[in-house]
């Protein structure tokens, strides 16, 4: 369990840092980065099971949409508590959505085989 909650931590941090180099309307300040991980990642996992209950309980069609509206509900959280992190404008709320979902998508699903590979790597050694 704590390797998945690391493992989330860090494509959180990846899905952030992503986004922040990709939209110059978004910005992270370093001091305030961890910070802003360890919100935003809170935040979706509180958000998450909220949404799903909604979503399976509402449409069934929605359930995959629901990582949208976490990662959502994650930045809008992050950006309210912590100063740390800004995003202005619209567009770079939807854009930032898509490109913290994404990058953070595709982390979870590599972190995993590179860490898990280097600890059997490791343990056969």
């Amino acid at each position: 369990m704590l390797i998945r909650v690391g493992i989330h931590q860090l494509a959180n941090a990846i899905g952030l840092i992503v986004t922040t180099v990709v939209l110059s309307e978004m910005t992270i300040t370093g001091p305030a980065f961890v910070m802003a991980v360890l919100i935003f990642t809170v935040g979706e996992v509180v958000a998450d099971p909220l949404m799903t209950k909604i979503a399976i309980r509402s449409v069934p069609a929605l359930r995959g949409g629901v990582e949208l509206v976490t990662t959502f509900v994650g930045l809008l959280i992050t950006t309210w508590i912590s100063s740390g992190l800004q995003i202005t404008g619209a567009k770079t709320w939807v854009l930032a959505t898509l490109i913290v979902w994404l990058a953070a998508l595709v982390a979870a699903l590599i972190l995993p085989a590179l860490l898990v590979g280097k600890a059997v790597d490791q343990r056969r050694a």
